[in-house]
């Protein structure tokens, strides 16, 4: 079955991803002008705004895992879903409607960390349906549905500044990131059919150990560090590219928007290649793999000294981040494979350490050697958690 057949087949996950897609939508609309419009517009200053983001990832985990907690618990993805979405309909709206520091801080700090963790529910909805497949099958639609953040990604930011060229405020963002919040909500209401009884979505009998007890037991957490620590180099590049084309390699600022696009639309094509690499090879070596490709062009980006060196290096960077942003998927459901929800929410909590090991890679190899340097300490990173990692599962490699 191709990576596109499955998900086409089954409304449920055809459903999701849809809905996955529009999730994406909100975040792509409002995360590129969120640190403008918190600092600039609504007068938050830079330290402020600094420890309310990093407060607000630390919401977001927590609250991830206790919703896709209680989703396995009571079985109910799809309630759960609607209750959620309605979150990020109503904090981007307040943002919009009534822009103020406290409607922001709100926003941020509470209601849409619970906006976010649809995003767990619905990969758990997606996971509890490809269950009853072959597993080459369920990585495919792993990928499909982790294809479609990217693809809202390569067309939304444009889309939005196109709409928005010319204007003084930026704010218009949040109604249309609340739109796609409400598109949510209507995909769930009218598209994603009802659990039925004894379904792939019932719930299951949780132990007595409290969900923050079982995500984070040792076995598990050292690899998602493991994971973590592949998942921020994609985070160092983030950060580092951009400055890196415009300073020491003499490029402008259009040539980041360029090079940014066109790494994220050869993603999507290549994340299909990855669930074929992975539906043969299995998830760890085509992780590996990909994470070797990425090592080689971030150790590399620091060495260029002209635009079109990092108009080149956008080949094996789409293909390193294709894999190491929706492989990882499978990874870490397959950690708790019986509980899909919980399992589900590790990608929060990969998202969240993966984004704290690259703050920690910038601000080292910033002071050490520069924007360079820092990529190649991201390089240096991801080559340790390839280690890790193989290590971990030396096991069931030699199996």
């Amino acid at each position: 079955m191709s990576a596109l057949g499955a998900p086409l087949r089954d409304p449920v996950i055809r459903a999701s991803m849809l809905t996955i897609f529009f999730f994406g939508f909100s975040g792509a609309a409002t995360v590129p002008y969120q640190s403008v419009i918190g600092v600039r517009e609504l007068g938050l200053g830079d330290s402020y705004y600094a420890a309310l983001i990093l407060l607000a990832a630390t919401v977001n985990v927590c609250v991830s895992v206790a919703v896709g907690a209680l989703a396995d618990r009571i079985g109910r993805y799809r309630s759960l879903m609607l209750v959620v979405t309605l979150f990020g309909v109503t904090g981007y709206g307040a943002v919009f409607w009534l822009p103020s520091k406290a409607s922001f801080v709100l926003a941020v700090l509470l209601l849409l960390p619970v906006y976010n963790s649809v995003n767990a529910l619905l990969f758990a909805n997606v996971r509890s349906v490809a269950n009853r497949m072959e597993g080459s099958d369920a990585g495919a639609v792993n990928s499909a549905a982790r294809a479609m953040i990217s693809l809202s990604w390569v067309l939304v930011p444009g889309i939005v500044a196109f709409a928005l060229a010319g204007r003084d405020t930026m704010l218009p963002a949040y109604l249309f990131a609340s739109a796609a919040a409400f598109a949510c909500v209507l995909l769930v209401l009218f598209l994603l059919p009802p659990e039925r009884p004894g379904g792939p979505s019932a719930a299951i009998p949780l132990a007595d150990r409290l969900p923050f007890q079982v995500a984070m037991s040792p076995k598990r957490l050292v690899r998602i560090l493991a994971v973590a620590m592949l998942s921020s180099m994609v985070h160092a590049s983030d950060q580092t590219l951009p400055l890196i084309l415009t300073g020491q390699a003499g490029g402008a600022m259009t040539d980041i928007g360029m090079v940014v696009g066109g790494i994220a639309a050869l993603e999507v094509v290549l994340i299909f290649f990855w669930a074929r690499v992975q539906s043969r090879i299995g998830s760890v070596p085509a992780l590996a793999a990909g994470a070797v490709i990425y090592v080689a062009y971030l150790a590399t980006l620091g060495f260029a000294s002209q635009p079109w060196h990092v108009y080149l290096l956008a080949v094996p960077a789409a293909v390193g981040a294709a894999a190491l942003i929706s492989l990882p998927i499978t990874y870490l459901q397959d950690l708790i494979r019986e509980r899909p929800g919980l399992g589900s929410s590790l990608i929060s909590v990969n998202f969240f350490l993966s984004a704290g090991i690259c703050a920690c890679i910038f601000a080292l190899g910033t002071s050490i050697a520069g924007y360079a340097g820092a990529a190649r300490l991201g390089a240096a990173m991801g080559v340790s958690g390839l280690a890790l990692l193989l290590f971990l599962e030396r096991r069931s490699l030699s199996r």
